[in-house]
Order: structure tokens, then C-alpha cells, then sequence
């Protein structure tokens, strides 16, 4: 092997400096100005370990980037694209009463674990490439900012450059006990939009339609629409609708999310979702949305991908498994494609979107050698 874990050793702290630098600048995808300044620093990193940068701006969101690194040594010409992104579910000034800090073998902190730790192990990674001069293919590192709300301006990026490469790399966090997730269900957003009649509660109340009453049973029918057995879920999150108490509501709105493994069910349940009709005499529903990410399958080219990822870490003395989840992330988008998808390279840990969001500093050190193996050897 031309990196080893020990090699990676030495480098602890900085690699917790880098991680805490990258924790305190925090960026909420809505925070457009949060979000720009980390993008802002992760940019000159890169630029600093000898990438060219190619900038993306938003209106919205955070500015996209990609940086690039030509072909080292004798490495095939075909690219190589690594998914990150920078945005966190967390709001600007949770740093503040829950800092990063560190206890025993765990590094805590808001966005630590899902995903800056993974920045930390790639900019570290092409450090070992560019010092050590070890070879590598051109290297395509897509910084994503708004994952976290299912990525609706970065998606064409995504998949445009996904269709040039010959592998994607995705540095979300592994599936428990450190495995790359093979496979992801699909995510479907929808809202549903109840419009009644209003009326006195007391004293006409049979001249209204309770919208609240017709999305109870909307609410009841959505969720009939689960299936465990096909792996398919389908949950009313969030409701709101009527203006008093004493006021027959004449408007209510539900937020749908759907998870399903497999594009056909997708389709199905999706329109099942769109074709609900009232219960009620005189209410009205109306529905919008659809799948937000395609099912991640376990293609052939992905158990081949994560075939040759394994035996690559088994060089490095780790053991690597792979698992299912009803998660989703970029990496929908490109195995949906047919392209080699390996998902979960990022830093074993625990409590994405969780107050006791942690990684392991141990993990952080192994999982970095398996990066940088994994760059200098595909």
C-alpha cells in the first residue's frame, strides 16, 4: 500500500483542527451568508492543495463549487467524482451552546458527523496525494449546499458531471458499525391543501366543511399507503389548517413524506398520492409534489464498486460491510444513472440531525487512509 493508518496518525490534530474550524463556521441551508463564508474557506483550502475552481452562483442557497485535480502519475484519464456538501440542518448560533469539543475518543459538535467531518478526511486526503505525489485520476470534487433540502438547484450539476466520470465517491456518514450504504430508498415530498367552508361552530355548523375534519381523512388514507413488506412508507409530518376554535375550518395543509426502495413503487404510490379525493361533500384537495431523489438499487455496478472498495480496505487491516437505508443523498441521484455509486465513505459516528451529533476520532484517522487508498487506487 503507499498509505497506511499509521501514516495518517501523526496527523490528529491538525485533522481536529481542520474539523473544528469547519464545525464553527456554521451554514444552515437557508443562511445564504452563513453558508458562502464556509464555501468561501473550503475554496481556498482547495486552491491551497493545487485545485482549480469552478464557481457556481446561487441566488438562493450557498454558491456551488467544484475543484479539480488533474491526472497524477500513470492513472487513467477517466475522472473520478467525490459529493460532498456544506449545509447543516442547524442554525446559525447552536455552536454557541453546544461547541465542539472533544471526550475520550469522540469529537462532538452541530454538522460534525453529517458531513464536515467527511471535508476534513478529503482535503486531508489530497494532501497525502499532492506531498506524496502518489498517483491518482483527475479528481472532480462537486461541494454541494443545500443537501439538506433535498438539493433542488445543485441536482443538473450533480448529474452532468456524474455522466463524465467513471466512479462517484459519496462521503455521507456509513450505515452503523462503519458499512457503505449500497442501497437508499427514494424520497417523495408532497403537500396536500384542504379548502372547506367556514361556518359558526355553535351556531350553524351544518352550514360548513371542516377542512380539518377532510384532512383527518386524508391523513388516514396516506398512511394506509405504507407497506412494510415493500419497504414503503409513506408519513404526514406536519399539519396546520382553521383559524379558532369556534370556526368550522375552512383551510388546512398537510407536509407528506414517501420512502420506497424501487422505482416502480415509487411511481405507484406516487400516483396514489396525487389521485386522493375528498371524503367530504364540498371539500376540495389538492396535491403537489413527487419524488424528490430516485431509489439508490443495488445495481451490478454498485456491488462491483463496493466489491473493490472492500479489498482495498482489507489492504489497510479494515473490515468493511454494506447496508440498506431509508436515507437518502446525493448519491440517488447518480446511482439512479447506472453510474458506480459507492455511498457512506464519510466518518463513522452517531446523531445526524441529533444533539449528541459525535464522531469518532479513531474512525476519522482510519477512514482518511481508506479515502486517500481509495483515490490513489481506483
Amino acid at each position: 500500500m503507499t498509505i497506511s493508518i499509521a501514516d495518517v496518525l501523526p496527523r490528529r490534530e491538525a485533522l481536529l483542527t481542520e474539523l473544528r474550524t469547519l464545525v464553527e463556521l456554521e451554514s444552515p441551508s437557508t443562511d445564504k451568508i452563513a453558508v458562502d463564508r464556509l464555501v468561501a474557506y473550503v475554496r481556498s483550502r482547495a486552491r491551497q492543495l493545487g485545485a482549480s475552481i469552478e464557481e457556481y452562483p446561487q441566488q438562493e442557497y450557498g454558491d456551488l463549487t467544484i475543484a479539480s485535480w488533474p491526472a497524477q502519475g500513470n492513472a487513467s484519464a477517466e475522472p473520478l467524482l467525490v459529493l460532498t456538501h456544506l449545509d447543516t440542518v442547524w442554525p446559525v448560533g447552536t455552536v454557541e451552546h453546544r461547541p465542539f469539543r472533544i471526550e475520550g475518543d469522540l469529537a462532538f459538535g452541530p454538522g460534525i458527523y453529517d458531513m464536515k467531518a467527511s471535508i476534513a478526511m478529503f482535503l486531508e486526503a489530497m494532501r497525502f496525494l499532492q506531498e506524496r505525489r502518489l498517483a491518482h485520476r483527475p479528481i472532480r470534487w462537486l461541494i454541494n449546499t443545500e443537501e439538506e433540502v433535498g438539493s433542488p438547484v445543485s441536482r443538473p450539476l450533480i448529474e452532468d458531471e456524474a455522466r463524465r466520470c467513471a466512479v462517484v465517491f459519496c462521503l455521507e456518514p456509513p450505515a452503523p458499525g462503519g458499512a457503505l450504504k449500497t442501497a437508499r430508498k427514494g424520497v417523495g415530498i408532497f403537500t396536500v391543501r384542504i379548502t372547506g367552508r367556514a361556518a359558526h361552530a355553535g351556531a350553524d355548523p351544518e352550514r360548513g366543511v371542516s377542512a380539518i375534519q377532510e384532512l383527518a381523512n386524508q391523513i388516514a388514507y396516506l398512511h394506509s399507503l405504507s407497506d412494510p413488506t415493500r419497504g414503503t412508507t409513506v408519513n404526514v409530518g406536519v399539519v396546520g389548517g382553521g383559524t379558532r376554535s369556534n370556526v368550522i375550518a375552512a383551510e388546512a395543509w398537510a407536509q407528506v413524506d414517501l420512502r420506497v426502495v424501487t422505482p416502480e413503487e415509487a411511481e405507484r404510490v406516487t400516483a396514489a398520492i396525487l389521485g386522493t379525493r375528498p371524503w367530504l361533500r364540498g371539500a376540495t384537495v389538492q396535491v403537489h409534489g413527487g419524488m424528490n431523489r430516485p431509489p439508490m438499487e443495488r445495481t451490478p455496478a454498485v456491488a462491483r464498486a463496493f466489491e473493490r472498495a472492500r479489498a482495498i480496505a482489507r489492504e489497510l487491516g479494515l473490515e468493511i460491510g454494506e447496508a440498506a437505508t431509508g436515507g437518502a443523498s446525493d448519491g440517488n441521484f447518480t446511482a439512479a444513472l447506472g453510474l458506480p455509486t459507492l455511498d457512506g465513505l464519510g466518518c463513522p459516528g452517531d446523531g445526524a440531525h441529533a444533539e449528541h451529533e459525535q464522531v469518532s476520532i479513531a474512525g476519522l484517522i482510519e477512514r482518511t487512509a481508506f479515502l486517500t487508498a481509495l483515490l490513489n487506487r481506483w
